[in-house]
This record gives C-alpha cells, structure tokens and sequence, in this order.
C-alpha cells in the first residue's frame, strides 16, 4: 500500500508518499508553497495543481491527512481549513480514499506519545523510516508522520 500523506496549509502544504512495507519506506516528500503575493483563491489553485500533480506523479493508494481542529488565531484555522478543502477535492477527484486524522492521534501513532513536541515527531520519523536526519522542512516531516499514522491505523480500520 502506498499512502500519501497531506499536512495542509495555504503558505505550504507538505506531502510524502509512504511505502507500507516491513519496514515502511519513504519514497518522496515535499512542500507545495504557494505565492503570498497572490490573491486566496490564486493561491487554492496553485495549491490544487500542486497535489494534482503529486497524485499523478505517485500513484497513491490512499490519502492520509491532518484534520483541521481549532485554533486560537481564526485566521489560521480558515487558511487550513480552505486548504484542506482544496486537498479533500483533488484526492476525490482522483478516486482516492481519504483518511483524517487528529493531530493528537498522528503523534501517538508515530512516538507513543500523544503530547510529543515537533522535534520528536521528527526523529521518529526518521528512524521508522531508517533516514540518516529528519526530514525538512517540517511540512514534509509531518506529512510522512501522517501517512506513517495510516498505515498503523489501516490494519484496524480493516478489521472493524
């Protein structure tokens, strides 16, 4: 199985794509920037090329994401939420599955801990995935996090 990983952002929304094999093997990650000189829906397009693109080039099995949760700043909350929708569009447009996942849930999964800081996450990440560092920048950290959360969580999934 190979999942794609998404951590939604309007400035940068990091991708990887995870191998769900003994052990799991990263085979690309990234960050899909986008222009702050552009107006918000030039920005989503941009963004929904980007990810059209990635899922063409890799051939996912199944997406993962980030779900959005709360955030004290409003402004960040509607900026990820409209870039998660943009996300939820163009795996749906390309028949893909999608999983969502809290970003609680993502931690534990990966480090045991539901309340790890970033940096852990990070080197957990690389030694699940037997990198030599972690993954940069963290978008793309996160985003094979999220798709390492998957394929612990899909063997469940199955089961239910």
């Amino acid at each position: 199985m190979f999942v794609l990983g998404i951590d939604p952002g309007l400035s940068a929304t990091g991708y990887g794509l995870v191998e769900g094999s003994h052990p799991p093997r990263a085979i690309r990650a990234g960050v899909i920037r986008t222009d702050t000189a552009l107006t918000v829906p030039q920005r989503l397009a941009e963004l929904y090329a980007g990810l059209a693109q990635v899922i063409a080039d890799t051939s996912p099995d199944v997406v993962a994401m980030e779900t959005v949760f709360t955030n004290r700043n409003l402004q960040t909350a509607m900026s990820v939420g409209r870039a998660s929708g943009v996300a939820l569009l163009t795996a749906a447009e390309a028949g893909l599955a999608v999983h969502e996942y809290v970003p609680t849930a993502i931690k534990a999964a990966v480090t045991g801990d539901g309340s790890a800081n970033k940096d852990r996450v990070q080197q957990m990440v690389a030694r699940l995935l037997r990198l030599s560092e972690a993954p940069k920048p963290a978008d793309a950290s996160d985003a094979l996090a999220i798709a390492l959360c998957h394929l612990r969580a899909a063997p469940l999934e199955v089961r239910r």
